[in-house]
């Protein structure tokens, strides 16, 4: 079931939101969507929903359109979250699941399993606005993923979870996965995008700036990192030709050098000159990759 947008476009009024963007979702897989605030991932999310109706292009999910009748087959959880507060969990989970054409029995069952996965059972009857922010988060997860939905949208999943919790979900993500179910998640994080998917956007004004296999992306930048850490000065080494960025802390250095050859030329300088504690070439970050693709450092 791979998700295909073909020449998408999204106006309202004369801002154009989404630009002639054309991907490919593959089945089974994770998708990251990257892009500033405004770029345009929400809007992608909700055309793909049939929340709101592109402007021009076709959406299309296993050769087909998507509507309600595919509703029990799909799951989203908004970057908005949307809970009755005054509601019991269990009520609210089971009212959104037979909305998805579960039955009672069978909704009570998932419920269960995911309240003691996220280790929050004692939340089955407590009204939803006695829970901090970070299990209303969990619970709106569980709407979305309780009916086992083939694609799921995660907008902005992990912004305001502390680092356990951040941990639980991604987890919970990866089963998911490897269940069959396809994944399309957005985050302004990097290092959830570089940990969790395979394939990723970086969307820029609407448009794709980068698009493709994670592993191709970075093989393709050229540009690697170096970290180097000394019992001498290193800051000579912003000097040597090649060498694009430079970072000093304290006793060791971050580089970033247009290929490995200018790495092989930093490591020849190095010798002779005194301890040298460590030397790593790495591939480039997404942070890297994003910041010179859209043009500006990202928060």
């Amino acid at each position: 079931m791979t998700l295909k947008l073909h020449n998408v476009t999204k106006q309202f009024g004369s801002f154009t939101a989404v630009d002639d963007l054309s991907i490919e979702i593959p089945e089974r897989q994770i998708f990251g969507f990257l892009g500033a605030n405004g770029a345009g991932k929400t809007t992608t999310f909700r055309m793909v929903l049939g929340l709101i109706e592109e402007t021009s292009g076709d959406i299309s999910w296993n050769e087909g359109d998507i509507g309600y009748d595919q509703s029990h087959l799909i799951g989203y959880l908004p970057e908005e979250r949307g809970l009755y507060p005054k509601m019991k969990v269990q009520d609210q989970l089971v009212y959104l699941a037979r909305l998805r054409g579960m039955n009672r029995v069978e909704a009570i069952s998932e419920i269960e399993y995911w309240l003691t996965k996220f280790k929050v059972p004692e939340y089955q009857m407590k009204k939803v606005e006695d829970l901090s922010k970070g299990n209303q988060q969990k619970i709106q997860f569980i709407s979305a993923v309780l009916h086992k939905p083939k694609l799921l949208i995660l907008d902005e999943p992990f912004s305001g979870l502390d680092p356990v919790n951040v941990e639980m979900l991604k987890e919970a993500v990866v089963e998911l996965k490897e269940a069959g179910t396809s994944i399309v998640f957005s985050s302004h994080r990097m290092e959830h995008v570089e940990e969790l998917c395979e394939h990723l956007c970086i969307l820029h004004h609407g448009r794709p700036v980068v698009h493709g296999k994670l592993k191709d992306i970075k093989r393709s930048y050229g540009k690697k990192n170096v970290r180097v850490s000394a019992e001498f000065d290193l800051q000579f080494l912003k000097d040597i030709p090649g060498v694009t960025k430079f970072k000093s802390y304290g006793d060791s250095c971050e580089i970033q050098v247009e290929n490995e050859d200018i790495s092989q030329k930093i490591f020849a300088e190095l010798s002779g000159r005194g301890f040298v504690r460590t030397f790593n070439i790495e591939e480039p970050s997404l942070n890297d990759i994003f910041i010179e693709k859209v043009g500006a450092s990202y928060e």
